[in-house]
């Protein structure tokens, strides 16, 4: 640092005008070596740490070249003299490395902005208060603005402390969470159900250990939640209770695999696949393409119709009625051959068509099929099945019954009275 000081005060000119514009130029220069490093050691990087790539996604080149910029501009903040302009120079380059490299790391976790914009202003102020000496100062001015409740003080430097590790912890629970989630879902041995459980609990074990650390952090005494311990569980099981209940529920559906994602279940009014099981509730997403939230509770304490719980092959009934006049053999026929050539119907087990009632002016049958695909529902192939049987019987003349009423008319029987006397006085004759 003496041989470049004596080599800086050698240089011709004004040293409070050179100098900046050689720390600028040096800032510059250092950028374009990282943003060159980071484009070369991107697709590498890409390549090697696929996890880590996809959590990033687009992120992953800028975040390379501040990363990379950061030891640069650290390096020549401390190989240049201090307390220079030139030095500040060097130090706010390096502040905003920091803090580029923070928001595309909180961008790519998908924080929202409001929660971005300040972190990366503090890590700014912070670093560049450091690289000139001053974040002591800056310290103990943000200490001295302070409120006292009782025997506690609490200071602004208290509260954005507190508000940086919770941000930081935060970003760190969701990284983590990405990270098993991808290990997991990776994992050949495991089955979708068993993904599922494990990232639910890897998520709550992350949530607990981080917890922790930011106790540990902020230098928090557990003992001091000992005075809060009883109006906590009180709001716990009255204000929590359902809330807990469809936790443990959702767990306990994951153990025991009885409602999997990917089943298609029917619970109440709402039918559909399961798309989700969440820490609240079960996703179904229906026909019409709604998707209804069922808590995971109901589904503990209520009848529940899985289709695929031990196989996705369901049966579906199709009900035809046909004239009794028709030919019964060949209507049978005929819609046995409808269901084979539906495209959904199983060939194994195969169709089949039976006479279940005698109606007054048809004869009921039902086309029994197969499916494998419940949910893709059960309204396509129904309909399917049937405009085929449509189109047979017009062709074989096989009539379709419509519901008859006969009306019979009779003739009312007249009444002749020989003697016109008064309907009140029967037995009266005339003097």
């Amino acid at each position: 640092m003496t041989q470049l000081s004596a080599w800086l005060a050698r240089l011709p000119g004004n040293a409070d005008i050179t100098q900046p514009l050689i720390a600028v130029g040096i800032a510059l220069l250092l950028y374009a070596i990282a943003h060159s490093a980071a484009r070369l050691l991107a697709p590498r990087v890409k390549d090697r740490l696929p996890a880590l790539s996809e959590l990033v996604s687009t992120h992953v080149r800028p975040m390379l070249r501040h990363a990379i910029s950061v030891p640069l501009f650290a390096t020549a903040l401390a190989l240049w003299p201090a307390d220079s302009i030139a030095h500040l120079i060097l130090g706010a380059a390096l502040a905003f490395a920091v803090a580029l490299f923070a928001l595309h790391l909180l961008q790519a976790l998908s924080f929202p902005r409001w929660a971005i914009t300040p972190l990366a202003l503090l890590l700014f102020v912070m670093v560049i208060s450091g690289s000139s000496g001053g974040i002591a100062p800056v310290g103990s001015m943000l200490d001295d603005v302070a409120l006292t409740l009782g025997k506690r003080r609490i200071s602004l430097l208290d509260i954005l402390s507190v508000a940086a590790t919770l941000v930081a912890l935060l970003a760190g629970i969701r990284l983590a969470n990405r990270l098993i989630r991808r290990s997991i879902q990776k994992a050949p041995d495991l089955d979708p159900t068993q993904k599922l459980l494990g990232q639910k609990l890897a998520g709550i074990t992350v949530v607990i250990a981080a917890f922790f650390i930011g106790i540990d952090i902020l230098g928090i005494d557990l003992t001091a939640f000992t005075v809060f311990s009883g109006a906590l569980g009180l709001a716990v099981g009255f204000g929590l209770q359902k809330t807990v209940g469809n936790l443990i529920a959702g767990i306990i559906l994951l153990m025991d695999r009885s409602i999997k994602p990917g089943d298609v279940i029917a619970v109440g009014d709402s039918f559909g696949w399961v798309s989700k099981i969440g820490v609240r509730a079960v996703s179904i997403i229906t026909r019409d393409g709604k998707k209804h939230l069922i808590p995971n509770e109901i589904l503990m304490t209520q009848e529940v119709e899985n289709w695929s719980y031990s196989d996705r092959n369901i049966r579906v009934r199709i009900p035809v009625g046909i004239s009794n006049d028709s030919d019964i053999a060949l209507a049978q026929q005929l819609m046995l051959d409808a269901a084979k050539e539906s495209p959904r119907a199983l060939k194994h087990p195969e169709p089949k068509v039976w006479l279940t009632a005698l109606g007054q002016y048809r004869l009921e049958h039902e086309i029994r099929v197969w499916i494998s695909d419940p949910e893709n529902g059960v309204g396509g192939v129904t309909s399917d099945v049937l405009m085929r049987v449509l189109d047979k019987f017009k062709a074989h003349g096989i009539i379709m019954p419509y519901p008859r009423q006969v009306i019979e008319l009779r003739q009312p029987q007249q009444r002749h009275d020989s003697a016109m006397n008064d309907p009140g006085e029967p037995g009266r004759s005339q003097s």
